[in-house]
């Protein structure tokens, strides 16, 4: 397999290097167990995998302090298991069951967590960018030295919605990182055919707002680009955009047969590009761990995956009742 030069001496020790290994293969070897679900007919509705972007939300989060927030739109399992949301609960949701972290009333596409600032999770194209500044703005009056990620796609790019939010989180100078998922293909169309201009980080620039391009493929770029955008934020100048040129290998969502690039285009990414075979190869040719410690934690990760899948099958699909609950927020909490 052809795979890119690794690294000789990443600015990491070699227990982060391994942590972002084997956050990053947890979230493939979820989504591919997502897959065969899926197939199997036990997820039902929309749902869309994050194999190929690993590299990511594990980057981004590696530079995250407790209490700072994300909110994404509906590619989101793997933003779930970054911040640290349990498998078991992520996989019972998907599944509609009543171990999942909206008990099963939400599926792939609406779950959230309190305990782990994750606020979803959306299913309308670019809605979670304006309630991801009004996160922001939170934090901003309370005066807490939060910062909130919020993630969207190269499609939600040209939403209407993101200008409006980029205005008013310039004006307000909101604590707002605007991560750009750009994988190229949004729901299924080219980027060179659907966006005038190739360059998304530079959207903010009639705002007033930084931004910077990044290797999605490598997490180790994407890290030190959050530390840098994180360390604007904190020190109060406002937002700032990241767009992290990222690649997906399967389609849209499990129902797209992906006809718009070729099989040839895909194995050439995951041959040359993969972001984690990249870190494999700096632990083993930085003697940071070798082929058996690898294998073992491959071993762990899978064992990680089937019993999440186990408990999702095993867990209650939710009582009628539960329709009635959860529709306004517990004002005592």
């Amino acid at each position: 397999m052809a795979t890119r030069k690794a690294t000789a001496q990443p600015n990491v020790s070699a227990e982060e290097l391994t942590k972002y290994y084997r956050d990053m293969l947890l979230i493939r070897r979820f989504e591919e167990k997502a897959g065969q679900l899926y197939g199997m007919g036990l997820i039902g509705g929309f749902c869309h995998l994050y194999i190929g972007q690993e590299a990511v939300v594990v980057g981004l989060e590696a530079a995250t302090e407790e209490g700072d927030k994300r909110i994404t739109s509906y590619r989101d399992h793997g933003h779930m298991l970054a911040c640290g949301m349990d498998p078991n609960g992520v996989m019972a949701e998907l599944t509609g069951r009543e171990g999942g972290y909206s008990k099963g009333k939400g599926g792939s596409m609406h779950m959230f967590s309190k305990e782990k600032n994750f606020y979803g999770g959306h299913g309308i194209v670019g809605a979670q960018v304006p309630l991801g500044a009004g996160l922001a703005f939170a934090d901003k009056y309370l005066e807490n030295g939060r910062v909130t990620f919020t993630y969207f796609g190269d499609g939600a790019a040209n939403q209407g919605q993101v200008y409006e939010t980029f205005n008013m989180a310039a004006l307000w100078k909101l604590p707002v990182i605007f991560v750009v998922e750009n994988n190229q293909y949004a729901m299924g169309t080219a980027q060179k055919r659907s966006t005038s201009t190739p360059d998304l980080h530079t959207r903010g620039e009639a705002f007033g707002i930084p931004g910077e391009e990044v290797d999605g493929m490598d997490v180790l770029a994407v890290k030190a680009a959050s530390e840098k955008a994180v360390a604007h934020c904190r020190a109060g100048n406002g937002p700032y955009i990241l767009e992290v040129k990222t690649y997906r290998y399967r389609g849209h969502s499990m129902s797209d047969p992906a006809k718009y690039r070729t099989r040839e285009e895909v194995q050439k990414m995951r041959e040359e590009r993969d972001p984690i075979d990249h870190v494999r190869d700096m632990l083993l040719q930085g003697k940071h761990a070798t082929e058996d410690d690898l294998k073992a934690i491959d071993k762990e990760i899978k064992a990680i995956v089937n019993d999440s899948a186990e408990f999702a099958k095993e867990s209650p699909e939710p009582a009628l009742e539960e329709l009635w609950t959860d529709i306004y927020a517990d004002a005592t909490a």
